[in-house]
């Protein structure tokens, strides 16, 4: 039977190393600006506890909400659907092609390069910044949040397509071109069966953003509900307000629920 050595010093032996210097030092620097971005952006305890005040009575002024114009909300909310499933439709098409072009293991530098830098643009901006663009493009109206949804998808989407490209085996990618198929044929027989399910779940869950974001470019003038929204607060009409708020709630609740229906059957 083997002796276990016992411990001379009587205490437990720590797994964990204790922390260095340099994250001492780390974590010093990161409380001294926290302090003094607070400091610069006026980040006051008095401010914070006056808001407080401030928002109670707000949220006293909400309630109870006003659905007398349920005719108004139900239209703005279908106008929001619209415009996110025609977004997600067009968007998804055209990432699909984009996150091909991008996935470094099929394609050569000088093509997944620029695919990428096209995503990474489409990635770079909030939607409802490039609603105003669109807006001061094409006019007040659907079309401008519509086309500021596709970009949002293309970029989205089109950066998890290439992900998910590039993770696939290449073992069957190399079994299908040595039958001398073409290239589409190889994307189509050894690379979509391998990231359907995964292109299936990206999908709806751009769906389910898209929805999300159709309620905030209309606060720009890009149609939907955001708009109808907006107006509430500029008028003080605090209880429609609530209503609206209600309303977007739910539609984003029914919107988990089919998009998590849809996962669950194709994967």
């Amino acid at each position: 039977m083997t002796d276990i050595p016992a411990n001379p010093s009587g205490k437990a032996s720590r797994s964990l190393p204790g922390m260095g210097w340099g994250a001492k030092i780390g974590w010093i620097v990161l409380l001294a600006y926290t302090v003094y971005a607070a400091s610069l952006l006026e980040i006051t305890w008095t401010r914070f506890a006056a808001g407080l005040g401030h928002g109670a009575r707000f949220l006293g002024r909400m309630f109870p909400p006003d659905f007398a114009r349920w005719q108004l909300l139900l239209q703005d909310l279908a106008e929001s659907v619209e415009i996110a499933i025609l977004a997600s439709a067009v968007g998804i098409v055209l990432a699909l092609p984009f996150g091909l072009l991008a996935a470094r293991n099929l394609m050569p530098d000088w093509v997944s390069w620029p695919a990428r830098l096209a995503i990474a643009v489409c990635r770079s901006f909030h939607p409802v910044i490039v609603a105003i663009l669109f807006v001061k493009a094409v006019g007040f109206g659907a079309l401008a949040g519509i086309l500021a949804l596709i970009v949002a998808s293309i970029g989205f989407a089109g950066k998890l397509f290439a992900e998910a490209i590039e993770e696939v085996s290449l073992k069957q990618v190399e079994a299908v071109r040595a039958t001398g198929a073409s290239f589409f044929n190889v994307i189509t027989f050894s690379v979509l069966p391998q990231v359907l399910a995964r292109f299936i779940g990206f999908s709806t869950y751009q769906l389910d953003s898209n929805l999300r974001n159709s309620t905030m470019v209309g606060i720009v003038g890009a149609g939907g509900i955001g708009g109808t929204l907006f107006a509430a607060f500029q008028r003080f009409d605090y209880d429609f307000v609530c209503a609206i708020l209600i309303a977007i709630i739910v539609l984003i609740m029914l919107s988990e629920a089919v998009s998590a229906r849809l996962r669950a059957t194709f994967q």
